[in-house]
């Protein structure tokens, strides 16, 4: 569904008629409020949007999920990947050409200390030798319709490799503005041989009862239909400095020699809407941190049978803390449990285990559950020298995980227990009540 349409879908969506500059304003307006959809009627003479998935609910409502579903179908679209329907005609070939100017674009400079202005919600997808590849990866607008790319070393990586040593540029589309299973799919880590755009047509097919609709390029390569841009080309060897740029913590990155994308073609809608993702937004940080979950679920699973919930928490930029909720067997499952996560999500460095009765989306909740139920001398393990995220800027080569087992002891756990205005013996009894409305 083109990014139109799905806005159409949403309520509450704001909309800035006036016309904005391509540098830092867009940003200004999209930190006011990240909860809410913001429409860019005039950026730089074209229209994009931002802050569109910032929120568990507005993915799974788009996806046609139950509240809390995500996890749960993730799990099943990366068990049972699906076959896409290659079709005759896209939306995206309302206007086709390979004449154009990449900085006519609404694509913003987010940030002062950036390197230039940042498509960041551009989705790569290739195919080499058989095998295809779609991830994300960030593009800097440079002069003469190319882009320096931030490449690092797993799946494009591989293939930009692979056709350099045969004396090749690699062909790559880059899609912007397309549903979010193509979006949650690219963000995911699989196997090589993996078809992630059949986890897409899986994860559609779960909650919409349909597959994911693809149209082949002219350079063959199969591109979401419901796509508001492609921006196809190669991926050549020549590399230029490649940065500053905010990522996912909210601190610069450094500047790398990268290699340079030229963009040979340029397709879009005649309604086309530009995807912005505020780089160190939340946005940023659930499309980041969502398809990491399931994976971290069935690594729990494993060791302690009933896994509850999953959550990377906004607080840790969604990558870095994380939450679980399980019921113990017996005493040791929650510590069983936070090592089962690192292993699972090895760039995590705090994790916190709880029980069933606390909502491991309300932040509140958590932390009532270390305040009342953890004690450090038995419930903290710390594992140093432990390989961490090149994301946390607090790392020096490695870094310390922390697990916290905020769970209750098993027997008489009555001491523990939240009083509530149920007897306890069915219904909602188990569960606390709500956050308090202020303190």
């Amino acid at each position: 569904m083109a990014m139109q349409s799905l806005l159409d879908r949403m309520s509450g969506v704001r909309t800035v008629d006036r016309k904005v500059p391509a540098e830092l304003e867009p940003t200004r307006l999209l930190l006011e409020d990240q909860r809410v959809p913001l429409l860019f009627k005039d950026l730089n003479g074209g229209r994009a949007v931002g802050n569109v998935w910032s929120d568990r609910g507005r993915v799974e409502s788009a996806l046609g999920l139950p509240a809390g579903g995500l996890t749960k179908a993730l799990l099943s679209a990366l068990a049972s990947p699906r076959p896409f329907e290659e079709v005759k005609k896209a939306g995206f070939e309302d206007i086709v050409t390979e004449k154009f100017d990449l900085m006519d674009l609404p694509i913003p400079k987010y940030y002062p200390e950036d390197g230039g202005r940042y498509v960041t919600a551009g989705v790569a997808i290739a195919e080499f030798e058989g095998k295809l590849n779609i991830s994300f990866h960030r593009l800097m607008v440079m002069p003469g319709n190319k882009f320096a790319i931030r490449l690092v070393p797993r799946h494009l990586f591989t293939m930009h490799k692979l056709a350099r040593e045969k004396g090749q540029d690699l062909k790559v589309a880059f899609v912007i503005g397309t549903c979010p299973s193509v979006l949650l799919a690219g963000a995911t880590s699989t196997d090589y041989e993996v078809n992630e755009l059949e986890i897409a047509s899986a994860l559609r097919f779960i909650g919409l009862g349909e597959g994911l609709k693809v149209r082949r390029t002219k350079y063959g390569l199969p591109v979401p239909a419901d796509a508001d841009y492609v921006l196809e080309g190669r991926l050549t060897s020549e590399t230029v400095d490649e940065g500053p740029f905010v990522d996912i913590s909210g601190t610069y990155d450094v500047v790398r020699k990268q290699p340079v994308f030229q963009v040979d073609r340029m397709y879009r809608r005649k309604d086309a809407v530009l995807h912005l993702v505020l780089p160190g937004g939340l946005e940023h940080y659930l499309l980041m941190g969502l398809p990491r979950e399931p994976v971290i679920f069935k690594t729990v699973r494993q060791v302690v049978p009933r896994v509850h919930a999953v959550r990377l928490t906004e607080g840790g930029c969604c990558w870095l803390h994380g939450v679980i909720s399980i019921t113990k067997n017996k005493e040791g499952d929650a510590m069983n449990a936070a090592m089962a996560a690192f292993s699972g999500h090895p760039s995590m460095k705090q994790v916190t285990v709880v029980d069933k009765d606390i909502d491991i989306y309300d932040d509140r909740q958590v932390e009532w559950a270390v305040a009342t139920r953890f004690q450090a001398s038995r419930g903290l393990l710390v594992i140093n020298n432990a390989a961490g995220s090149s994301l946390d800027p607090s790392t020096e080569g490695t870094t310390s995980k922390v697990a916290i087992d905020a769970t209750m002891p098993l027997g008489d756990q009555s001491v523990f227990r939240k009083a509530t205005l149920h007897d306890g013996k069915g219904g909602n009894g188990d569960i606390p009540p709500g956050p308090l409305s202020s303190c």
